[in-house]
């Protein structure tokens, strides 16, 4: 008689893969907030965006991962902050139109699952939903050992965000003249690792990795409580394609963006991968944030007021520009 064939021998542990959703339910009930609505019985997550009392609410989503960051975790064995990354780079998101973010959820997807790895990443990704003020209200964990290798993993995040239908933020009132102000990332954050890995050795991954795996910042709560305070006319999250294409999304057309070059300090990460690349300084800033994470723009008159609030925030701010009349370019350096 031919052996009997289960899942689990298949590469599939269910009982293993229970126990790990049993420990995200403790560590996920950290971030629950007055919305979520517990249902034992549902297929999906439940929330009820009422207890908020919107006049007209629109729901802005967002869903994204944190990419080839994942490859330098592997490499140092170092899982507990690319969770932040993955809640940031959605709720950076849904930012940039005001929208508050109100819950999340996770996908990830392993060859096999290692409970040490997978708990650590979790940790992550709850303490990125704490900075967020979001909840983590379900997610997923795909064991697919014919996918991917080993213990090798992939994360995908989904957020979705709250905004009065009157105080959408769009770019559409910047005009000449306004000024652009720019947040500091704390490194790469989630963006160019393909090219950072590939201008880098591994030796200097390894030597580098503990600012190559800082997580990326989540800029939600100073500037939802900016939002109370100041009328910003446009934001942008410095992501792929960084200050060529995420920083331009905001313009309304025949305005231009003049950056100065200088206006803020460029981490030393950056030059060594220029350096050891060899890489054009246009491909940089494409690639790049450079050193701002998340850009506002503003009226002069609102500038004084906005570096006072992110101050008494403990968040730096640097005026790196302002609005021209352009309508050949979109950003332009000096």
């Amino acid at each position: 008689m031919p052996k009997s064939l289960t899942y689990k021998k298949a590469g599939v542990d269910i009982d293993k893969a229970n126990r790990f959703v049993d420990a995200i339910k403790v560590m996920s009930k950290t971030t629950i907030n007055r919305g979520v609505v517990s249902r034992p019985g549902s297929f999906g997550a439940l929330f009820d965006i009422n207890f908020l009392k919107y006049k007209k609410p629109v729901l802005v989503s967002s869903t994204d991962g944190v990419g080839t960051k994942l490859l330098i975790a592997n490499l140092t064995g170092k899982h507990d902050k690319v969770g932040i990354d993955l809640v940031a780079m959605n709720v950076n998101d849904v930012l940039c139109t005001g929208a508050r973010p109100l819950f999340f959820l996770d996908y990830i997807a392993t060859g096999k699952i290692n409970q040490k790895i997978m708990k650590s990443v979790m940790k992550g990704i709850v303490e990125g939903c704490r900075l967020a003020n979001c909840a983590l209200i379900g997610g997923e964990t795909a064991e697919m050992p014919d996918m991917y290798r080993g213990e090798d993993y992939d994360l995908a995040g989904f957020t979705v965000g709250v905004v009065e239908a009157d105080k959408i933020i769009d770019g559409s009132k910047i005009k000449y003249g306004d000024v652009l102000i720019g947040l500091p990332s704390s490194g790469l954050h989630s963006n160019g690792y393909s090219l950072a890995r590939k201008a880098l050795s591994l030796k200097e991954q390894k030597e580098y990795a503990q600012i190559l795996l800082k997580p990326t910042c989540i800029y939600v709560k100073p500037i939802l409580s900016l939002l109370e305070k100041i009328d910003i006319k446009g934001m942008a999250h410095m992501t792929g394609g960084a200050w060529y294409e995420k920083l331009t999304k905001v313009l309304p057309k025949g305005f231009c963006f003049e950056v100065n070059k200088g206006s803020w300090p460029v981490l030393r990460i950056f030059d060594l991968i220029k350096d050891k690349g060899h890489i054009p300084e246009a491909e940089m800033y494409r690639t790049f944030n450079m050193g701002i994470g998340f850009c506002l723009v503003v009226s002069p008159k609102d500038v004084t007021a906005v570096h006072a609030f992110l101050r008494s925030q403990k968040v730096d701010s640097f005026c790196v520009g302002q609005v021209i009349q352009d309508s050949k370019h979109k950003v332009v350096f000096k």
